[in-house]
């Protein structure tokens, strides 16, 4: 870059900066609120969320009960969400849904405050309570507006937000798997935990999983059973299989799947030592 383009660049910038600055010092020395409000409103039409932010706290609070107070929460709350601070956004918008909830924006403030929720939850690894306030939030969005345009976008997030409940569930189970029988039975815990996983979100993901991880676990419970609890573990896993088999004829675990069966069949009623495949 030569030197005549990098003091433009840098002209630009520092024009920039103080128009920000000058649009904001405008706002503070303003008189009164309805001026700030209107200056933060320009502000807030061109993009400068987090310069605007600030102010319309100020508004919110000095405007309540007027006829301003819901437009200018509805603005602080849409600043939050554009400069990523989620958790905030929601709450004003739910503020803004509790004090207005059959007004102009009150379909608006339902839909993004969950919305919001959404993109704040975490990692599936780690604590799932935000994840479940975010599907309340939006299922209570589908159940108060069933005919809104962001009903698909809610439902979508809603099954997202499902799934990662279960791979977290998921997660646990193969933990358990392979603990295997290290101080106790842990392949009962794996049993338990995908099958509760399978029963609370039947339509998951990752059942095809969960369900081949249910026969695994019953499987290697028999094949580590003592003799007299043997056989009924193997037929609880040839159980497992056909059940496996009809839900998913074409699964990318059926060849594992049919070993299973096979070393299962070959070792029930077999007194002594277990008969592995060739």
């Amino acid at each position: 870059m030569n030197k005549t383009a990098l003091k433009i660049g840098i002209l630009t910038v520092a024009v920039a900066v103080l128009t920000g600055c000058s649009g904001y010092n405008k706002i503070l020395k303003a008189s009164d609120y309805n001026t700030k409000y209107s200056l933060a409103k320009a502000q807030f039409a061109e993009g400068r969320f987090t310069t605007c932010s600030s102010v319309l706290e100020e508004c919110v609070a000095y405007q309540r009960g007027t006829a301003q107070a819901e437009e200018s929460m509805y603005l602080l709350a849409t600043c939050y969400y554009n400069i990523n601070d989620y958790l905030s956004a929601s709450q004003y918008y739910m503020a803004c849904y509790r004090s207005f909830p059959h007004s102009t924006y009150s379909e608006n403030c339902l839909f993004w405050s969950g919305k919001s929720l959404f993109l704040d939850t975490p990692d599936p690894r780690l604590d799932a309570t935000s994840t479940g306030n975010a599907i309340l939030q939006l299922q209570r969005f589908v159940e108060t507006y069933p005919d809104s345009k962001y009903r698909p976008e809610a439902e979508q997030m809603i099954y997202t937000m499902y799934d990662r409940l279960v791979e977290k569930e998921k997660r646990s189970a193969e933990l358990y798997f392979n603990m295997g029988n290290y101080m106790g039975n842990n392949y009962r815990s794996c049993i338990i935990v995908a099958q509760n996983a399978l029963r609370d979100y039947p339509y998951t993901k990752y059942r095809e999983d969960l369900s081949f991880l249910v026969l695994k676990a019953k499987f290697q419970m028999a094949q580590e059973s003592v003799i007299d609890k043997r056989d009924d573990r193997y037929r609880d896993a040839i159980d497992e299989y056909y059940a496996f088999k009809n839900e998913f004829p074409e699964s990318s675990h059926i060849k594992e799947a049919e070993k299973i069966l096979r070393i299962s069949t070959k070792n029930l009623g077999n007194k002594n030592q277990i008969i592995e495949e060739e």
